[in-house]
């Protein structure tokens, strides 16, 4: 999640695995069974089951093995042994080793990958789980259980979240005047607050045309003005719509109007936050824990509404049990086991920059006791729109990208960028559906 360039390569990676891999897809892989025998407390033999999570980088590679040996240690018949790796390397080597049967018994992925899996017949179906662990769509976020969903089932059950909020660099509010404590929520007083660091001399939002962050600030405004990335099934862009100009637009006059420099580089806005450059920065929960923003005087707050409704991008993870070539019952229904015990354990994911998927955990006081910095962006989850559920979506939200990018970069206007972007995107979906159905 914290290194867009890597989460990039796997998208890729996903997509052109796709075609010879769907090719032999039937809904599942080879003699497997095609659902997980759901047990929340695994009674079976002793078996070993292997993890596969892309965790590498921050609290995550210490925390992780933290928590697998308190289950192993408190599960004698489970033996649980994590392997972490690039999501890009995950995205390259799981497909052909769950169809050899070398494949994990339990992975992580992100929300926009567990649809393009399960056409591809990789995974395994969780609705079992899903029953036997006890799991409702109201025990994790609106919307969120079924961002794991494909073609009627279940294939992911939810493990994180992580939305974006308004990060603020006080003392270069002070510089300009401006109360660090009375923040800008909405688009009078954010204008505002930019026109006020403008008289100051201070570009107060730098605004790029990058994914980290403005394909995800652009979703979010997107939302806010009425518009969506899609049609309801998935078969047409609709992101260039008049909701869509509006909200790219509003991108561009950040910098027609002054407010933002021209041709800001990637993370060039939270290093310019961390700097002391600019005031405002939209992005993503995970900076919460950058170890250089600690250095700075630093606050955050939901995303301000700038159109009609509210509305914040986020991103998830879910649990996936691959579907191996001849793959062990027992060792799937142990590996439930094991996701309930991490879902019932999560309150201390937190430290890696992600909020727990799972309510319970984290509406525990417990939680923002020990992580205040989170309080706005748990705030934002009522509202919050996770990753569009389509095989193969990573290629037409590329194209949402290019047309975020080259308007930004002011080679062509939003509505010519988003228009392009959007017949491109159009395309792709079509290929989508032929690709993988669904």
């Amino acid at each position: 999640m914290k290194n867009p360039t890597l989460r990039a390569l796997a998208a890729v990676a996903i997509l052109g695995l796709g075609a010879s891999l769907a090719a032999c897809s039937s809904g599942s892989s080879g003699d497997a069974a095609d659902s997980v025998r759901g047990e929340s407390d695994y009674s079976g033999p002793e078996v070993d089951i292997t993890f596969w999570n892309g965790w590498t980088g921050g609290a995550a590679p210490k925390l992780v093995p933290k928590l697998v040996a308190e289950f192993n240690d408190s599960h004698p018949n489970i033996t649980v042994k994590s392997n972490a790796m690039e999501w890009a390397d995950i995205s390259q080597k799981m497909p052909l080793a769950i169809k050899a049967g070398k494949g994990p018994d339990v992975a992580v992925g992100h929300g926009d990958d567990v649809a393009t899996y399960a056409a591809q017949g990789l995974l395994l179906k969780t609705d079992d789980v899903v029953d036997a662990l006890g799991y409702a769509a109201t025990d994790f976020p609106d919307g969120l259980m079924e961002a794991g969903q494909f073609d009627g089932s279940q294939y992911g059950v939810p493990w994180s979240v992580t939305p974006l909020g308004l990060y603020i660099n006080k003392d270069v509010l002070r510089t300009a005047g401006l109360d660090p404590e009375t923040a800008p929520t909405d688009q009078k007083s954010y204008l505002a607050a930019l026109d006020a660091l403008k008289a100051a001399g201070i570009q107060g939002e730098w605004a790029d045309g990058y994914v980290f962050t403005g394909t995800f600030e652009f979703q979010s405004l997107l939302w806010q003005f009425g518009g969506d990335l899609f049609n309801d099934d998935v078969t047409e862009a609709t992101f260039n719509s008049e909701a869509g100009v509006e909200a790219l637009t509003w991108m561009t006059d950040l910098i027609e109007n002054g407010y933002s420099p021209a041709n800001v580089a990637q993370d060039g806005n939270i290093n310019a936050l961390i700097g002391g450059q600019t005031a405002f920065n939209w992005n993503g929960v995970w900076q919460t824990t950058n170890e250089a923003l600690q250095s700075t005087d630093w606050t955050a707050i939901p995303v301000p509404q700038i159109g009609t409704e509210k509305a914040v991008w986020s991103s998830s993870t879910h649990w996936m049990f691959p579907a191996n070539k001849n793959g062990d019952p027992d060792k799937s229904a142990a590996a439930a086991t094991f996701v309930k015990w991490m879902n019932d354990n999560s309150a201390d994911w937190a430290s890696t920059g992600e909020l727990p998927a799972q309510n319970s955990v984290r509406e525990d006081p417990a939680l923002l006791a020990n992580y205040p910095a989170l309080a706005p962006f748990l705030e934002q989850l009522e509202y919050a729109h996770y990753e569009t559920v389509s095989p193969g979506i990573t290629s037409a939200m590329a194209a949402v990208t290019t047309g975020v990018n080259e308007a930004m970069l002011g080679k062509k206007s939003p509505k010519d960028a988003l228009d392009d972007a959007a017949k491109k995107a159009t395309a792709l979906l079509k290929q989508n559906k032929a690709q993988y159905g669904g």
